[in-house]
């Protein structure tokens, strides 16, 4: 299953990490197959082949059009996408199936795109990347390797489901959490998009993107803040926005402070949005409660009595701090 992965790393300046990551992606691999019966990996075994005849890596990833199956294996592949709900980072065009995602990840790509260094033959790493979108995106861009990490294997098999479309052997979704992934400084950019505001300890998973960066590295974060000066925290007393596994929301002030005093340099903030309602919600193909749900409209606060959800997006470089 990660073959292609390992074949290819072995000739990138990413083969450090060949030392670590067989050993519990294996374990992962051994797991899922032994309970093809009840996860989604039972769905991709009837997958129809597919050459795809159209790529197009843009605000909606394009891949294949309708004459590339038959009309029976175009109505089962709907029905075998729609099982692999909720779909929440996108869209997606398969085979003119569209996936109309929760979030409208093409959104947040416009926003950060600008403010990147050029990613044409960079070696790139996305924590918690989901269905994989941005991986999609970042290969547009010209990465040479572009490296999904996530947790969750939902998300893992959605990349699977799309990329079957069109195998590029350039990026790569791997069902591991952070702490699987070795202090092996290899990655010319670190994505972390989403993922801050879920850690227990934020300054050591900010320590963890770090020693994954190159000495001349490039972090970009987005999560979620609140307003307020460097001191400012929020700390939900049980749920934000009914997520229950939300902890700490700074300001952009405190959390440049944060990556300051852990050696991060040129720590600079690219942009501030407030989350529009069009811009997440629920769809066909993520049909649970959405931001919608989560905001008293009268007040124009998170349900809970929170400020609204604004997300910023730091970018800075690792530093030469040791």
């Amino acid at each position: 299953m990660f073959s292609a992965f390992y074949q290819r790393l072995a000739h990138t300046p990413l083969s450090p990490l060949l030392e670590h990551l067989p050993a519990p992606l294996n374990a992962w691999q051994h797991k899922v197959k032994a309970e093809s019966h009840k996860n989604p990996l039972r769905l991709l075994q009837h997958f129809p082949p597919v050459k795809a005849s159209v790529v197009e890596l843009g605000d909606t990833v394009r891949l294949g059009q309708r004459s590339d199956v038959s009309q029976a294996e175009h109505k089962r592949l709907e029905q075998l996408l729609l099982q692999m709900k909720p779909w929440r980072k996108g869209p997606y065009a398969l085979c003119d199936i569209f996936i109309d995602t929760e979030w409208r990840s093409d959104w947040k790509w416009q926003r950060i795109l600008p403010h990147l260094k050029p990613l044409a033959g960079q070696h790139v790493l996305d924590v918690g990347c989901g269905s994989g979108y941005h991986l999609w995106r970042m290969h547009e861009a010209g990465a040479a390797t572009a490296i999904g990490i996530d947790p969750y294997d939902l998300f893992v098999f959605q990349f699977m489901a799309v990329h079957h479309f069109h195998p590029l052997n350039t990026i790569h979704c791997l069902p591991l959490s952070i702490e699987q992934m070795p202090d092996a400084p290899v990655f010319d950019t670190v994505f972390s998009m989403g993922v801050l505001y879920h850690r227990r300890s934020p300054l050591d998973f900010l320590l963890q993107l770090r020693q994954l960066l190159q000495p001349e590295g490039e972090l970009v974060l987005e999560t979620l803040v609140v307003p307020g000066d460097e001191q400012t925290v929020l700390v939900p007393t049980d749920r934000y926005a009914r997520m229950r596994n939300v902890w700490y929301l700074p300001s952009v002030d405190a959390l440049t402070l944060w990556m300051r005093r852990l050696g991060f340099e040129n720590v600079r903030c690219v942009d501030v949005d407030e989350t529009a309602l069009t811009e997440q919600r629920r769809t066909r193909w993520m049909d649970f409660e959405s931001l919608e749900q989560c905001i008293d409209t009268e007040t124009n606060l998170t349900v809970e009595g929170y400020p609204r959800p604004r997300r910023a997006t730091l970018i800075a470089e690792r530093g030469k701090k040791p």
